[in-house]
């Protein structure tokens, strides 16, 4: 079955608007917010805080039999004064019992930390000193992981078209960069929406996401792009939608098995990995669904508008060729 994708661009259109708006909604709130003064919920790598992991000693009798109550544990903060910190119970690897406390707060002194990790002890238990972890990150810090992502950004988004104008032409360039954006505007907008709605925040390895869900957009892009190129050179006088359409369906293939593939492993990494790059799979599966679908029903419906709106139908590259068959008639 053939797909006519440029039959129905204003749907595909349509649907990114429809996942976009509600995302830029989301981050226009979340900025107003003042919990969180940012379109996403930062993380400590950004705004700087402390960061507490306790796990209880299973060596003592009756320690460990019961599993800790996240409530209790709220309550014991909210006594300190942290009752805004982000709490989370940790399972144990090796026994999958749920033995570890996860707070992320604000900056804390030693004897705020050494307070709360007293009042958690007399109502959850004894922690086992050689298992915790303590980690404080500055806001300066913050600044620079923040500032050195945006740049890393508009590096390869600079480069991105570079290339593509020496490779194919600028338009082309345009509308790999538009389909880029399309896909992290919709990685943002989801964390977004998760980040007022379920308390999730993005940390450094969310840019690390984001610059990954560039290479993979545009290298699927550039796939379809090239077999275009190709397909104007052997039939220069086609309709470009129809130029197109062939193209995403000679390449569709490819690209649904790229994505599949591709989603497995970060799947196992949500389901099966830590608490440290649950998120960053996450961003990573919602990033390459957006690329997969912004290469198809994007970037190649854009193409084929302007296109037809200037009245170019056909690359430079076709013209080249005629007049290349035309001069090798004449001798």
């Amino acid at each position: 079955m053939k797909l006519s994708i440029n039959k129905s661009r204003s749907l595909w259109w349509l649907i990114s608007c429809a996942i976009i708006l509600p995302g830029i909604i989301s981050m226009a709130i979340s900025w107003q917010n003042p919990n969180i003064n940012a379109p996403l919920r930062p993380s400590l790598d950004f705004v700087g805080g402390t960061r507490l992991q306790f796990e209880l000693d299973c060596s003592q009798p009756g320690n460990c039999d019961q599993p800790i109550d996240i409530n209790v544990v709220r309550e014991v903060a909210k006594a300190q004064g942290l009752g805004d910190s982000s709490i989370q119970i940790v399972a144990d690897r090796e026994t999958g019992a749920e033995t570890g406390i996860l707070i992320r707060t604000k900056n804390l002194e030693r004897e705020q930390r050494v307070n709360l990790q007293a009042a958690l002890s007399e109502k959850v238990g004894a922690f086992d000193e050689q298992k915790n972890q303590i980690d404080t990150v500055g806001p300066t810090l913050g600044r620079e992981l923040f500032t050195s992502g945006v740049i890393a950004l508009i590096v390869s988004f600079i480069g991105i078209i570079v290339y593509l104008s020496f490779r194919f032409q600028l338009d082309y360039a345009v509308f790999a960069i538009i389909a880029i954006f399309h896909d992290v505007l919709i990685t943002l907008g989801i964390f977004s929406i998760l980040g007022l709605l379920l308390g999730i925040e993005v940390d450094s390895l969310f840019i690390v996401a984001l610059l990954t869900i560039t290479g993979f957009s545009v290298n699927d892009t550039v796939v379809i792009y090239d077999r275009i190129r190709e397909t104007i050179k052997t039939n220069p006088n086609r309709p470009i939608a129809d130029i197109v359409d062939d193209a995403v369906n000679q390449t569709l293939g490819r690209s649904i098995n790229t994505t599949l593939t591709t989603m497995l492993p970060l799947f196992a990494i949500y389901l099966l990995g830590g608490e440290t790059l649950k998120n960053f799979a996450l961003a990573l599966i919602i990033g390459f669904i957006a690329g997969a679908y912004s290469s198809i029903f994007i970037a190649s419906t854009l193409l084929t508008w302007w296109r037809e709106r200037t009245g170019q139908s056909m690359l430079v590259e076709s013209a080249e060729t005629i007049d290349t068959s035309a001069s090798s008639q004449d001798s």
